[in-house]
C-alpha cells in the first residue's frame, strides 16, 4: 500500500515510514523517526526521533517526543502528553542523553488529553482512560483512570472489562464477554489462559 502523506505536512526525508502509513494535514515528521506500516499521524502531531510500531494510531494535537517507544497497535487519543524531562528548567537544559525514556507496549490505548509522565511503562493491552496523568509502571491490560491514575480493574484485548473469579492456587479466571478470550490472572499478573 502506497503512503499518504499530506501537502501541508512537513516529513524529513531521514524519517522512515512504512508502507500504507498516512500522516495527515499540518502534522511533522522530524529526522530520525521510524513508523511502522499502516500508521496514522493525525493531524497538528509532531513525531520526533522516536520509533513507532506497525498499526499506531496517533490521534490530533500530539507530540512524541524523544525517547518515546510505541509498540504495534497503539493507540494515542487526541490532545495526549508525553514528557522527556522529570524537571525542566529553561535555564538549565539537559541532554538528550539525560532524558528519560517512556515505553507503551503493544495494544495499549491512551485516552484522549492522557498524560504519561517520562520514565513510565504502559503494559500490553492497558486502558488509560481520558485525562488520566500516569507515572511509573503499569501492568498488562490494567485499566488506569484519574489524577494521579489509580488501577481500577482489568481490560481485555479488545477493550472490554474483565471481571475474575477465584481458582485454585491463588489463580483467578476471566473471559470477556465480548469476544470470549479467556484469561488468567495472579497478582498483578494477567494473561490469556
Amino acid at each position: 500500500m502506497p503512503i499518504t502523506i499530506h501537502s501541508t505536512a512537513e516529513v524529513s526525508p531521514k524519517a522512515v515510514i512504512g508502507d500504507g502509513t498516512k500522516i495527515w494535514h499540518n502534522a511533522q515528521v522530524l529526522e530520525g523517526a521510524v513508523i511502522g506500516e499502516n500508521c496514522v499521524i493525525g493531524h497538528n502531531c509532531l513525531v520526533g526521533e522516536v520509533t513507532v510500531g506497525n498499526g499506531v494510531k496517533i490521534q490530533s494535537n500530539t507530540d512524541v517526543w524523544h525517547k518515546v517507544t510505541l509498540e504495534d497497535y497503539v493507540f494515542v487519543g487526541p490532545s495526549a502528553v508525553f514528557t522527556n524531562d522529570l524537571n525542566p528548567r529553561a535555564k538549565y537544559p539537559k541532554t538528550k542523553e539525560e532524558w528519560l525514556p517512556t515505553l507503551v507496549k503493544e495494544g495499549a490505548t491512551l485516552g484522549a488529553n492522557s498524560t504519561v509522565v517520562c520514565g513510565s511503562t504502559i503494559g500490553k493491552w492497558a486502558l488509560i482512560g481520558a485525562g488520566a496523568v500516569v507515572k511509573g509502571q503499569v501492568p498488562d491490560h490494567a485499566l488506569m483512570v484519574g489524577v494521579p491514575a489509580k488501577q481500577i480493574g482489568w481490560v481485555c484485548e479488545c477493550g472490554i472489562k474483565l471481571e475474575f473469579v477465584s481458582g485454585s492456587g491463588g489463580q483467578e479466571a476471566g473471559s470477556c464477554s465480548a469476544c470470549g478470550r479467556k484469561y488468567t490472572k495472579k497478582g498483578q499478573e494477567v494473561g490469556l489462559a
